[in-house]
């Protein structure tokens, strides 16, 4: 524990306590002495880091249960890789920065459940490095990171219904390849010109004072 405190620079009554309240895992003993490994540094690394940050200790014992809850990063990932998202790996004092005062267990937990973050060890990587940057960039905007992560939600749901109807127009196009050619380029050119011209059409209606259209049935 010594060595340990000695490491993570903090005294070795903080080590103790943090024992205590649970915030990092028990040593492994063999007779009677205790080893503390690796990952017993990175948690204390960790904990001092969102201190700075101004989480609380009852806070970031929240979010170690949150993330230890969640699903590691290969059952995200599933079969492999995203073919055209680059994961991100970050530490959780890194994530803290991205959405500065927004890592709550609550919305940390949405985040897990919607597979945007996986956990891999001690490392936290979010699945997709531009969903992470206009994520963090609508927060840096003043929108609270559980309306980003509700709108996502809803997103994620008429993408499907998207993915559906595209991959249904082209099925059979490609002969014996598992992706129809240019499926990808061709639904992206007609999703971003449709919802350019629908963002159109609703700010015009926005300005003229009209009321939204009933949605689809």
């Amino acid at each position: 524990m010594e060595e340990l405190a000695k490491e993570a620079g903090i005294p070795v009554r903080t080590v103790r306590f943090y024992r205590e309240r649970g915030l990092i895992s028990p040593p492994r003993r063999e007779g009677r002495i205790a080893w503390y490994d690796n990952h017993h540094l990175a948690r204390l690394r960790t904990i001092t880091g969102l201190l700075e940050r101004g989480h609380t200790l009852t806070g970031i014992a929240d979010l170690a249960r949150t993330f230890e809850s969640g699903r590691d990063v290969a059952e995200v990932l599933g079969l492999g890789e995203p073919t055209e998202e680059t994961p991100v790996r970050l530490t959780p004092e890194q994530l803290a920065d991205y959405f500065e005062g927004e890592t709550t267990p609550e919305n940390l937990a949405a985040a897990l459940e919607l597979g945007y973050l996986a956990t891999d060890g001690d490392e936290i990587v979010h699945i997709s490095r531009r969903l992470l940057e206009v994520s963090s960039q609508l927060v840096r905007e003043g929108v609270p990171l559980a309306t980003v992560l509700a709108a996502g939600r809803r997103v994620r749901e008429h993408a499907d219904a998207l993915a559906e109807l595209f991959v249904g127009v082209l099925e059979g196009q490609g002969g014996d390849e598992t992706e129809p050619p240019r499926l990808r380029p061709l639904a992206r050119a007609v999703v971003d010109a449709e919802l350019s011209m629908a963002l159109d059409r609703r700010l015009r209606r926005e300005s003229a004072g009209e009321p939204p259209p009933d949605p689809a049935p």
